[in-house]
């Protein structure tokens, strides 16, 4: 008995150290993979990493790991790996701390990598078109975001953990899953820019009404019959609501632009009625200096010396009479970082344009905003100043 069961043991210990030879074969093979595909670069790589440039783009190389010589760049401020076979990032990403801008998005990406929020110098973050269905609570650890782009993803649930974000301005969160938004979203109070096209919503979630700060609000591609009056939403400049069963916008107020179906006639016909109201504030002016009084233009005294003609001006005047841009110079607007986005049949191309409130509004550069499904060709324009707010 005693000789048989020694003879087990010896045959058990034979059989465990040929496991862990195997396993380390194993590694083995692995490391020598990996070395192999660090000798072979795509062209012109090598030049990149020699550069010194704080901004690298190895967009489309196709690589299925990232370069392990990336993480020891320590000079990058901006990386761009977006369009390859990635399926996580090396855990040694972590000390690239210098990183405001990473992309990874149009990989592979089940889950992110908790490496990446360990970096909390970001301020822009782009995950779009991965197969991601949640965030991590680590996420929180990314104190300085302000842009985040999740876009074409597998989002079945509005991520909470974003609440822990407090300087979060522009969630790009299209082409997800969702049904409904969560009742206390209003907590995201710096968000100023929400995309949610191409999602599943059938009725507006009215959880957006106490969004006072909205400045962007995107609902394109749903299934929303009716949308409530949005004038509440003071400091809204642009509503998009394209492809919806709806046939006009909602109230909004006179200083939003408005994207979908019967926006143009909308637009029109409020200019024109703009154009009146100028019109017969000027004649207005006129006849009260043909009558010897203190003129007043679009409800401002053009001599402000006598404020008591002004007040008795404004009294017979209607409050739809009275422009907005009146008082526009006593508002302190916020600067939005993420603008218009432009998809293209031949590739997705997006531009980060920034538009800045400033005492007479907003000023949008481009005609407006474009989504078609394509193939990916990112150019990715040189962002303002991280100014500290």
């Amino acid at each position: 008995m005693g000789n048989s069961s020694g003879k087990e043991d010896e045959e058990e210990g034979e059989e465990g150290g040929k496991d862990g030879e195997e396993a380390e074969i194993t590694e083995k093979k692995k490391r020598k993979e990996e070395e192999e595909e660090e000798d072979e670069l795509p062209l012109g790589v090598e030049e990149l990493f020699e550069s010194g440039d704080p901004v690298l783009d190895l967009s489309y190389k196709k690589f299925k790991r990232l370069p392990l010589r990336v993480c020891g760049l320590m000079h990058l401020e901006k990386l761009y790996v977006c369009g390859n076979s990635l399926r996580k990032l090396p855990d040694s990403i972590s000390k690239l701390q210098g990183l405001r801008i990473l992309a990874i998005d149009f990989n592979k990406v089940e889950d992110v990598p908790l490496a990446v929020c360990q970096l909390t110098n970001l301020t822009r973050l782009y995950l779009g078109s991965n197969r991601l269905m949640s965030l991590p609570p680590e996420v929180k650890n990314l104190q300085n975001l302000r842009c985040l782009w999740v876009e074409s993803n597998y989002f079945q649930r509005f991520p909470r953990e974003l609440y822990d974000l407090p300087h979060l301005k522009s969630l790009q969160i299209g082409d997800n899953r969702l049904k409904t938004l969560p009742h206390d979203l209003w907590r995201m109070a710096a968000l100023r820019g929400l995309w949610l096209y191409g999602n599943r919503f059938d009725t507006f979630p009215k959880v957006l009404l106490r969004m006072k700060g909205l400045e962007i609000l995107d609902l394109d591609r749903n299934k929303i019959s009716e949308f409530p009056s949005l004038k509440r939403l003071k400091a809204l400049r642009l509503f998009s609501y394209d492809h919806n069963p709806v046939d006009e916008p909602p109230n909004v107020g006179e200083e939003v632009l408005v994207v979908g179906e019967g926006a143009a006639e909308f637009l029109e016909a409020r200019e024109a009625r703009k154009e009146r109201l100028r019109k017969a504030a000027e004649l207005e002016a006129e006849e009260l200096a043909q009558a010897g009084e203190e003129p007043v233009i679009h409800g401002i005294l053009k001599n402000s010396s006598s404020k008591q003609a002004a007040n008795e001006a404004l009294a017979n005047v209607d409050d739809a009479d009275i422009m907005e841009e009146d008082v526009k110079g006593e508002e302190d607007f916020t600067e939005y970082d993420g603008a218009e986005l432009e998809y293209d049949q031949e590739g997705v191309e997006y531009e980060t344009e920034e538009l800045i409130c400033e005492g007479e509004g907003f000023e949008y550069e481009g005609e407006g905003l474009e989504y078609e499904s394509g193939q990916v060709d990112y150019e990715y324009e040189e962002l303002e100043q991280e100014a500290t707010r």
